[in-house]
């Protein structure tokens, strides 16, 4: 009689997608290098050098035709095609992420013992949250609660039979490509799960007003996307976040200037509610973050209605990027 011969561990392999990184993707493709067995960066017309710098550190590169419209979805499933012939793990990243060097051998052990789970996903944190305020929004927004998730963000060790499963990532959404992903594994029966664990070091480089609305745009139109996909399914993909931003972004100012022009400047006083949920979510919250929560609804408004405005030309809107080179 023999012995079997012991399993072996499944492959671990990284997706890397990145535009002008500079030093920032550097510091990403080091911290994944010790850590899988195939590393691959996508690179989405960068003019910095980037392709030739992760060429010199031995890594795969995949130059995407940017005749053809960009998204970080298509990016994601042109590294993805990559592995087709594989099987095992996939960590995807963000360019402009560092991954913690206990991360991926912690995620892939769990993903190991739990054969239904498709993706795990950790603490990504902000590596400057004191740098201003809008980094500091970044850092809580992504302490999610630990368990059983809905979804993941950019960053997460993935299981790449799953992701075939489903056909990959919607390459024409421009943001809020994973939470529609998750969507889609979960109704195929996969589990998406949150641990408790260190798993990356994020570099927004936010410092001016203008980034953070840019971004909250881009999370309004994302909102719009997922509802317009899937919000008459049973989950109400994404049906909550637009109507909130639609009422206080759109319909509240709006009617309570219109109301003030044509019956009474008394119908200004409707605007008192923007106090009112400044003084409910500060305690939670903190003051200045309420503020902003406040604000971002604002601009994820002017996202949902370029949204709906491509929709009913039956045109697509470009990325928006809110940062800079480095």
């Amino acid at each position: 009689m023999t012995n079997a011969p012991p399993e072996q561990p499944p492959a671990i392999s990284a997706v890397v997608i990145g535009r002008n990184e500079g030093t920032r993707l550097l510091a990403c493709l080091a911290s994944l290098q010790p850590q899988v067995q195939r590393l691959i960066y996508v690179d989405s017309g960068s003019s910095d050098g980037s392709v030739a710098a992760a060429r010199s550190l031995g890594v795969e590169v995949v130059a995407l035709d940017m005749t053809r419209p960009f998204t970080a979805a298509r990016a994601r499933n042109a590294g993805l095609a990559e592995l087709s012939t594989q099987e095992g793990f996939v960590q995807l990243v963000d360019g402009d992420c560092e991954v913690d060097a206990a991360w991926i051998p912690q995620a892939a052990e769990f993903l190991r013992q739990n054969p239904r789970v498709a993706v795990v996903c950790g603490r990504r944190r902000e590596r400057f949250p004191e740098a201003s305020i809008y980094n500091q929004i970044c850092d809580a927004e992504w302490d999610t609660p630990i368990g059983e998730a809905l979804a993941c963000g950019g960053d997460a060790l993935m299981r790449l039979s799953a992701l075939r499963a489903v056909s990959g990532y919607r390459e024409d959404l421009i943001a809020g490509e994973e939470p529609e992903l998750c969507l889609r594994l979960r109704r195929e029966g996969w589990k998406i799960w949150r641990l408790e664990a260190e798993m990356t070091l994020h570099d927004a480089q936010m410092t001016r007003f203008r980034q953070w609305w840019i971004r909250s745009r881009r999370a309004g139109y994302a909102f719009a996307a997922g509802a317009a996909l899937h919000g008459k399914a049973q989950e109400r993909h994404w049906v909550k976040e637009t109507r909130r931003a639609v009422l206080w972004g759109m319909v509240l100012p709006g009617s309570a200037l219109l109301l003030a022009m044509l019956f009474s400047p008394w119908a200004l006083l409707l605007l008192l509610l923007y106090p009112l949920q400044l003084l409910r979510l500060s305690p939670r919250l903190g003051l200045r973050p309420a503020l902003f929560s406040i604000l971002g609804k604002l601009a994820e408004s002017t996202g949902i209605a370029e949204h709906f405005w491509h929709r009913l030309h039956g045109t697509h809107r470009k990325i928006m990027e809110y940062k800079q080179p480095r």
